[in-house]
């Protein structure tokens, strides 16, 4: 079997338990639940997680966030069960980019944004 992605879900939200019981039940996921506080971001980067899923009604996750400075493929999701919402960010960092990457950079997000 291949490599298992690991899925923090930061908090103890209803939305986050449905969401984590769906995901258990694919084999690829191994799902962790963190009840905020986490004492620092090295404790959650020593559980090296591939995705952290966190309730957005529940306030930002500072850990996970300041995880993408050092972790640029780290994925964080943000899901709003009100708003029918999923926000993502992303720590992918571009580096000396000309003025045509940048506008380059801008259509192709445009057109990310567009095609939903």
């Amino acid at each position: 079997m291949g490599k298992h992605t690991r899925i923090v879900l930061f908090g103890n939200s209803v939305i986050l338990a449905s969401v984590g019981a769906s995901l258990r039940r694919e084999d690829r996921f191994a799902v962790v639940i963190v009840a905020p506080p986490v004492a620092s971001p090295e404790g959650l980067a020593a559980m090296d997680p591939d995705v952290i899923l966190f309730d957005l009604e529940n306030g930002h996750p500072d850990a996970a966030f300041s995880l993408l400075e050092t972790r640029p493929d780290l994925i964080v999701l943000g899901i709003s069960p009100d708003g029918n919402v999923v926000r993502l960010w992303s720590g992918r960092q571009l580096r000396e980019l000309s003025s045509k990457d940048l506008e380059n950079v801008i259509e192709e997000q445009l057109a990310m944004r567009s095609s939903k």
